[in-house]
């Protein structure tokens, strides 16, 4: 147990110091939260109640499906997972750190969205806390899953970004971030209905809001 906490808490600090997944796990997320904030409260401010949702997935997705996989590749391409299983480490220890250290990023980075937005944007807070809190926390860890999958099934760092991709494109303009799935036509309603982002801000809406 003490092993598996001191491979987690340098998992956690890799986050911190790889310049690559600080982008990624933090600055491009709150970037974007803050431009979104700019241009979307002047342009269509009905986006405004639902911003904080919308950008705690975004955070999510971020972290979790363009930061998470490539690590993952990158260290089975470079031996270590091969060293990890020599010195003892057990093989889930190797794909489910990285996913609990991905979550811890998701739900800091959803702390400082939930706390900014509302002093900088004057952003409605959720009605219910346990239901938001329980939604981030299965959101980013069904998001975290999704990065190992991709990791585990990637041959090499160009294949993981193209699915990558793959997921993380549909979910920015067809998860009812940007849009609602309401106003969507059917045909992409109904490919919106395979991607976790619609489901989290679904769950979002109606549980916490």
């Amino acid at each position: 147990m003490n092993a598996f906490a001191q491979h987690l808490a340098f998992e956690f600090r890799t986050g911190l110091r790889n310049k690559d997944l600080l982008l990624l796990n933090y600055l491009f997320p709150l970037g974007f939260f803050l431009m979104m904030g700019v241009l979307m409260g002047g342009i269509n401010p009905l986006f405004l109640e639902t911003m904080i949702p919308a950008m705690v997935i975004f955070a999510i997705l971020s972290g979790a499906i363009l930061g998470l996989p490539n690590p993952l590749v990158d260290a089975r391409e470079a031996g270590i997972f091969r060293s990890y299983r020599i010195n003892g480490v057990p093989a889930l220890s190797i794909v489910t750190i990285p996913a609990l250290s991905s979550m811890f990023h998701a739900v800091i980075v959803s702390i400082i969205i939930t706390a900014l937005a509302p002093l900088l944007f004057v952003t409605p807070l959720p009605v219910d806390w346990l239901a938001y809190a329980v939604v981030v926390i299965v959101t980013a860890f069904a998001c975290a899953g999704l990065g190992v999958l991709i990791g585990v099934i990637s041959a090499n760092s160009r294949v993981t970004i193209l699915w990558s991709q793959l997921l993380y494109l549909p979910s920015m303009m067809l998860g009812g971030m940007m849009v609602p799935t309401s106003m969507l036509p059917q045909s992409l309603a109904r490919l919106s209905a395979l991607l976790p982002a619609s489901h989290a801000m679904q769950a979002f809406i109606g549980l916490a809001y």
